[in-house]
């Protein structure tokens, strides 16, 4: 049974709403998904430890010191310039982002006001950061690494129930109700282990492009990702489409398999099937599974169908590869089914 890792800290991140298309709308990634599926997977027998302070080290490796600092410091920056108080914005939201239809070719200086740079490393506006984001993103990290330090020390599968999550964080941008990428903190703490070659299958109902855009260039890692099609109009939307396969050391180690709305389980699980046989060809020696679960027929934020059944399945086929599993929580926005969904996808990878 697979050992879940947890840090009460990932309860501080309150976003508190999303913007979307400019109108201010309820967030669906709430501190309450955590809570659900640990008192799921704890009265169902799963081991529950703390997650374990680490250094900044394998954060900065796949992320950049500057974007990292940024998000540490600002929603100090923000309420000190009196944002809250003056304005009534109670969360830091951009307004202007540094585009290729701005920047039209022409060397940017770094802007001076907070409000400014929101939008240097935050490319989108649902995705606020208030008083206690720092906190959970980091602690999220913190879980992660801990779940990777438990297999690099023998566990077969290990939990790493992360909040708020990780997978649409790039090197030096966050969105997509994600901040820092746990699921390449993990990838990345792996292969400081010693792993030569590790994998990272994506089964979050969207499509990583902060996974893929880390690992882009790289030969190390294979990320392989089914997702709802972003070409029939979905999240992440200029990514996540199957020409996508990686540039100089790292072609040929990304696969986008990207799947029809309404499409049900048997053309996800072979989409996952697809996705354990390039793992098993790229030759990985450990595995970590980006798991949402917002592809299941009751989610708000998916059109896929994908039933109970299909996530223990999910979990067997990943299984089957025979090598050391680092799950991650990303999505699953439904909360009545959250905590179920999450276990029967690890009881499937525990096999």
């Amino acid at each position: 049974m697979a050992t879940v890792v947890w840090s009460a800290e990932t309860l501080a991140h309150v976003p508190g709403a999303e913007i979307w298309i400019g109108v201010r709308t309820p967030g669906t990634e709430v501190p309450e998904r955590v809570t659900v599926i640990r008192d799921e997977l704890a009265a169902g027998g799963f081991p529950i430890v703390e997650a374990a302070p680490h250094g900044d080290e394998v954060l900065r490796a796949v992320h950049e010191p500057a974007f990292v600092d940024h998000l540490r410091e600002v929603w100090q920056k923000w309420e000190d310039g009196g944002y809250p108080r003056d304005y009534g914005q109670d969360r830091v939201v951009p307004y202007v982002f540094p585009t290729e239809a701005m920047l039209a070719g022409m060397p940017a200086h770094h802007p001076v006001a907070t409000h400014a740079r929101a939008g240097l490393y935050c490319y989108d506006t649902m995705t606020l950061v208030g008083p206690g984001t720092w906190q959970a993103a980091r602690a999220a990290v913190d879980a992660a690494q801990t779940a990777a330090d438990l297999v690099a020390a023998g566990e077969r599968v290990a939990y790493a129930l992360c909040r708020p999550p990780g997978h649409h964080a790039t090197p030096a941008g966050y969105g997509g109700s994600c901040y820092l990428n746990n699921a390449a903190v993990a990838a990345q703490s792996l292969r400081d282990h010693g792993f030569a070659k590790v994998a990272i299958i994506d089964v979050d109902a969207h499509h990583g492009n902060g996974t893929q855009a880390i690992f882009w260039e790289r030969s190390d890692v294979f990320y392989g990702s089914a997702h709802v099609d972003p070409g029939a109009g979905w999240f992440p939307h200029y990514f996540g489409f199957p020409d996508e396969t990686g540039t100089g050391p790292g072609q040929g180690t990304t696969l986008n398999i990207p799947i029809t709305p309404e499409s049900g389980d048997a053309t996800w699980l072979s989409a996952l099937t697809r996705l354990r046989d390039a793992t098993e060809a790229f030759g990985a020696e450990a595995v970590v599974v980006s798991l949402g679960v917002d592809a299941a027929a009751d989610d708000p934020e998916s059109p896929l169908r994908v039933t109970t059944s299909g996530y223990h399945q999910t979990g067997t086929i990943i299984a089957s590869l025979g090598i050391p599993i680092v799950a991650v929580q990303e999505g699953g926005y439904h909360l009545p089914s959250l905590g179920t969904l999450v276990a029967e996808t690890l009881h499937g990878l525990a096999g």
